[in-house]
């Protein structure tokens, strides 16, 4: 039986990065790798996002900028998704990745620009797919 702040922590995770990060994850667990996985789901998701202190879309907003920054590919992809479910725009993405231009570097906005054309694009393809079999079902 997994503790509270891990229980906590899981509902966190599952409402800011979404199903689909969640399968990615379980597809990825092993023995080295789960007391690690438990550990950010108490502390990162459990404790920090689940704090007040800061709205979920302020958040979002700051780890991309910080993910861009440190060139942190995995995580930025799963963060601009997660931005986009905390209801961030992509214009203020684009905002954050101007800024990043200036205190981090053009390279690093440009590497973060095509990452997340990238991820747009594929939502965009899982969109259309998921409306075709709606439609299909019909």
């Amino acid at each position: 039986m997994k503790d509270a702040l891990y229980r906590k922590g899981m509902k966190t995770r599952r409402q800011i990065l979404g199903q689909g990060r969640e399968r990615e994850i379980a597809n990825t667990e092993d023995d080295f790798s789960l007391p690690l996985r438990e550990f950010s789901t108490r502390y990162v998701w459990g404790e920090f996002w689940s704090s007040k202190g800061l709205p979920n879309k302020t958040r979002s907003l700051i780890n991309v900028a910080l993910l861009a920054a440190l060139k942190c590919r995995n995580e930025l992809k799963s963060h601009l998704r997660a931005a986009l479910n905390n209801g961030c725009t992509k214009a203020e993405i684009r905002e954050v990745f101007r800024q990043c231009a200036i205190y981090a570097g053009v390279p690093v906005m440009r590497d973060a620009v095509t990452l997340a054309q990238e991820v747009f694009a594929e939502d965009a393809k899982s969109a259309r797919t998921a409306r075709t079999r709606t439609s299909r079902r019909r």
